[in-house]
């Protein structure tokens, strides 16, 4: 496998793993707010983030990725 593909994996594994973690951790504060099941709610709506969002970044990822060049070209220096 190259490692600019192994790069975008890991990249995308970790920016999931963050994403998800501060969104989800966010929205659950808010809406229910620091009950006792607090942990458990968050961390099973972080695994489901996580598991819809990764696929996500790896397809649409380089959709976007090129649109963003189409709309900022690079240019030579």
């Amino acid at each position: 496998m190259k490692t600019e593909l192994k790069q975008k994996i890991a990249f995308a594994l970790l920016m999931g793993i963050v994403t998800t973690g501060v969104i989800s951790f966010t929205l659950i504060s808010i809406n229910i707010g620091y009950t006792p099941l607090f942990l458990k709610i968050w961390l099973r709506s972080w695994l489901m983030a996580y598991i819809v969002v990764i696929p996500a970044i790896l397809v649409i990822g380089p959709k976007i990725q090129l649109l963003v060049h189409r709309l900022i070209p690079h240019k030579e220096q």
